[in-house]
């Protein structure tokens, strides 16, 4: 069966600059192997299959799955398949909000100057990194455990830590080696410049580090502990991708009740059909 289909680029002005993301438009009838078998192909970070919601409080559900295993939720192809969504003619049910179903929830996502922004998931777990996995994770990035001026658990879901080192510089020269768990790094700039902060997102599979260029839940979440920590002032910008070579930049913001919003420009890049 043809269904429409499409690669976007998220988190970025410049067209393969960002992360790619491939939407599946129709993922109706595919079972989950079907659509594990076609995301490991597409070998993307992740691919999206969207589906009618079965909520009526939803505009669409999604379903989102990496290369290896199925997510709960995801940051960036969360604004990847709502731009594809809107572009392929969906029409938001309350006006100036889009309502996503994944398998984590009801997200919100809406407009913005900056593209799209989804409201921040809360942490299912926050707090101090135990001292043994907190040396585990200095050494593996390379640097004293010194060098860190803090660490917390900031996860929403796929069990980030979020790391801050005294400088964007310190975050830049990072080399690291197999890193023990999710681990988000972020450096602040000096005040006064396009970015307010540079951030690295490590995860590890099959026995090998892996960077990712542009991270939606890792910024979520990490942007959630510097705010409460008074380490950051919204609205803010957070520069990532630099050392892989490209130029994702991710608009963090709040709302009157204080909720964070991440936010990012979508591109289109392809566009077609795909037979599943």
């Amino acid at each position: 069966m043809l269904r429409p289909f499409t690669e976007v680029d998220v988190f970025t002005t410049t067209p393969y600059h960002g992360n790619a993301l491939a939407v599946v438009l129709d993922g109706q009838g595919l079972t989950t192997e079907e659509m594990q078998r076609f995301a490991t192909w597409t070998n993307l970070a992740e691919t999206t299959f969207l589906l009618p919601p079965t909520t009526p409080e939803a505009d669409y559900r999604v379903r989102i799955f990496t290369a290896s295993v199925e997510l709960p939720f995801a940051g960036h192809p969360t604004l990847g398949t709502c731009h594809a969504w809107l572009e392929a003619g969906g029409v938001p049910r309350q006006e100036g909000e889009i309502v996503q179903e994944c398998a984590a929830g009801l997200v919100r996502v809406r407009g913005t100057g900056d593209g799209l922004a989804f409201h921040a998931p809360p942490l299912v777990r926050s707090g101090p990194v135990e001292e043994p996995l907190a040396g585990r994770i200095a050494e593996s990035l390379g640097i004293g455990r010194a060098d860190i001026v803090d660490m917390e658990w900031a996860d929403n879901g796929p069990g980030w830590i979020a790391v801050l080192l005294a400088d964007a510089e310190s975050v830049l020269a990072l080399r690291p080696g197999l890193v023990p768990n999710y681990v988000g790094v972020a450096g602040p700039y000096p005040e006064g410049g396009p970015y307010d902060f540079e951030v690295r997102a490590f995860t590890h599979a099959h026995g090998s580090t892996i960077e990712d260029p542009v991270t939606g839940s890792l910024n979520a979440s990490m942007a959630q502990w510097l705010l409460r920590s008074g380490r950051a002032k919204a609205p803010y910008v957070a520069r990532q991708g630099t050392v892989l070579g490209f130029s994702g930049r991710v608009h963090i913001s709040t709302d009157a009740e204080g909720d964070v919003w991440v936010g990012g420009s979508v591109l289109t890049c392809v566009t077609g059909q795909v037979e599943l």
